[in-house]
């Protein structure tokens, strides 16, 4: 954990109060509540504070979109309408001079504008890439939503690799550690395997907190359980049997592969490899104890990590891609490392 996270946490609220984007102390409160600057202390204990206070503002801003205009939001069935705004946030993303009338948007140029005063341009640029492929796979998933489609495993785990929003969360690492990663590095087949793995290991993690939610509110539609259920005719205990499996394996795998790649890495890489494993166990400690998944309205100060019990193995160590996923099998080739 950063060491100086609550003073990163009482300086992101202040911004936020400011910052235009919560129509309502309500909706300000729920912001808040998701705790993003424990959510990235995690991810980036070694951060300069001002680089940490920017990378979290984006996670608060990121949390604060996705359920006003994404997950349960007017325009979550409605594709058009939201690829229209898409469309202007990504612009302003990308630049400050774009002038979008929606409130995420200024907040968000805000943002970038942190980012560029202190990163050089091919981390910033890294992350506006990463925004746009969250963005693009929101819009699949809201797609699907309108017309009350189900995917299959094989799509869902292609869509959920860009719609949970872990590739802008991840190129955050360079941008929060000043960790500058050579094009010749990032851009290796087995990095961004790894990336991707991390990604989806985190996202199977997020749908695993989530699932009680969203069971409560009625708003399960596309996660892993719903597709595999879909899929395979299971009952939902044996959707979390096998969604744990897949999880666990993919995990498997990613470990295989940083222990190949990680002795021949550059300082940089070394970072953010290491920035891929404290995302992946800070994500499940913060999912753990977050209101935004336990929907307990406040933040339970008394559960202390060293608490939380993992298991001794895998649940599935097979080797080998997931059966009836090609579109991910692609990170167990032999030739990767």
């Amino acid at each position: 954990m950063h060491p100086h996270v609550r003073q990163v946490h009482e300086q992101a609220v202040e911004w936020i109060g400011d910052s235009g984007m919560c129509a309502s102390d309500r909706e300000k409160a729920w912001v808040v509540a998701t705790h993003s600057a424990d959510f990235f202390g995690r991810f980036a204990p070694v951060a300069d504070d001002e680089r940490l206070l920017a990378a979290a503002l984006w996670v608060y801003w990121g949390f604060a979109f996705d359920d006003a205009r994404c997950d349960s939001g007017p325009l979550s069935s409605r594709p058009a309408q939201f690829n229209a705004l898409a469309g202007q946030v990504q612009r302003a993303c990308e630049t400050g001079t774009a002038t979008p009338d929606d409130r995420y948007a200024g907040a968000l140029q805000d943002i970038m504008r942190r980012f560029r005063s202190f990163a050089p341009p091919t981390q910033v640029i890294r992350f506006v890439h990463a925004h746009r492929a969250w963005l693009s796979g929101v819009a699949w998933q809201i797609g699907n939503q309108a017309v009350g489609r189900m995917p299959g495993l094989d799509e869902f785990l292609v869509m959920r690799l860009l719609a949970g929003g872990g590739f802008p969360t991840f190129a955050l690492l360079e941008l929060a550690t000043g960790a500058e990663v050579p094009d010749r590095e990032m851009h290796r087949p087995a990095v961004q395997a790894l990336t991707e793995m991390a990604v989806m290991v985190a996202s199977l993690d997020n749908d695993r907190h989530s699932l009680h939610k969203e069971l409560a509110k009625g708003q399960a539609d596309q996660n892993i359980y719903t597709v595999l259920m879909a899929e395979r005719d299971l009952p939902l205990q044996e959707a979390v049997h096998q969604a744990n499996a897949l999880r666990d394996r993919i995990l498997w795998r990613f470990l295989q592969l940083h222990d190949q790649v990680r002795p021949t890495a550059g300082a940089d890489l070394a970072t953010y490899l290491q920035g891929l494993r404290y995302g992946l166990r800070g994500n499940n400690e913060w999912g753990m104890r977050v209101p935004r998944y336990l929907s307990q309205g406040h933040w339970p100060d008394d559960m202390d990590d060293a608490l939380l019990t993992y298991a001794d193995e895998p649940s599935d160590t097979r080797p080998g891609p997931v059966e009836g996923a090609p579109g991910v099998a692609w990170w167990w080739h032999a030739d990767l490392a």
